[in-house]
């Protein structure tokens, strides 16, 4: 039984990668596209407006598995930096000061970076296009 799941891992991986990135660009796409519709939205130019920008075009490029090591670096980041600028002055506990999402987002984007985008990436096929000619 074991081995099946072992045999899973790269695809499970692949798919730890697009539901994560998905989740993250979608706060992105609310804070710079204003979708999906949010009661209020950061003022371009603001540092959350920034953040939000980061989080749709590096979460973009994870969600699709392109220069994935790189953009999930970034996001990792910028969730530590979300979590400390944000919430942390709000307590020592996440559950309490809002910052759970944050932290999980920058271990899973941290260990991305370690693990890379999986077979089921942009990054593989160009990977696999290169040997091919090689």
């Amino acid at each position: 039984m074991l081995s099946s799941f072992h045999s899973l891992q790269p695809h499970l991986l692949s798919l730890l990668r697009i539901v994560s990135s998905l989740v993250l660009f979608s706060y992105g796409t609310q804070k710079i596209l204003h979708f999906p519709a949010a009661a209020s939205v950061p003022p371009a130019g603001s540092l959350s407006w920034i953040a939000g920008l980061l989080e749709l075009t590096f979460g973009f490029l994870v969600l699709v598995g392109f220069q994935t090591r790189i953009a999930a670096f970034v996001l990792s980041g910028l969730m530590a930096f979300a979590y400390f600028i944000g919430h942390a002055s709000k307590g020592i506990y996440p559950a309490q000061n809002g910052g759970v999402a944050a932290i999980l987002f920058c271990f899973v984007f941290l260990y991305l970076v370690a693990a890379g985008a999986g077979p089921l990436s942009v990054d593989n096929l160009l990977k696999r296009g290169r040997t091919a000619t090689a």
